[in-house]
């Protein structure tokens, strides 16, 4: 998963949602969790990011390096002006730009609060 992420970290919300479903499960699995015990609580006990802040991590490191890169192709994946927040062509680096989702968001708050009455 983490080797097209670049470019994966784009895809439709509806496709990262069935793969945060499948987080979910698994992170329930993997803990023994009861069913009443809300994923983003899981996620933050097992201190992992939601799919979609994942992906965009691993998009902003691979980014970051490829700047640095001695190959000129990959230097020229990072030279470039994002196009118009409304054309209708994304490319993979526009995924460093968007905000948030809904979840992520919501889940980075909770975690905001949480951290400040710890």
């Amino acid at each position: 998963m983490t080797y097209a992420s670049p470019v994966f970290a784009h895809a439709a919300p509806k496709v990262l949602h069935r793969l945060q479903v499948i987080q979910n499960k698994f992170c329930r699995a993997a803990t023994d969790a009861h069913w009443c015990v809300h994923n983003s609580i899981l996620r933050r006990d097992l201190e992992l990011p939601t799919i979609s802040k994942y992906m965009k991590d691993a998009s902003k490191r691979f980014f970051d390096i490829a700047g640095s890169h001695p190959n000129a192709l990959f230097r020229a994946a990072v030279d470039y002006q994002p196009p118009h927040p409304t054309h209708l062509i994304r490319r993979p680096r526009n995924v460093l730009t968007d905000p948030h989702d809904a979840l992520t968001a919501a889940v980075e708050s909770l975690n905001d609060v949480n951290y400040t009455h710890n």
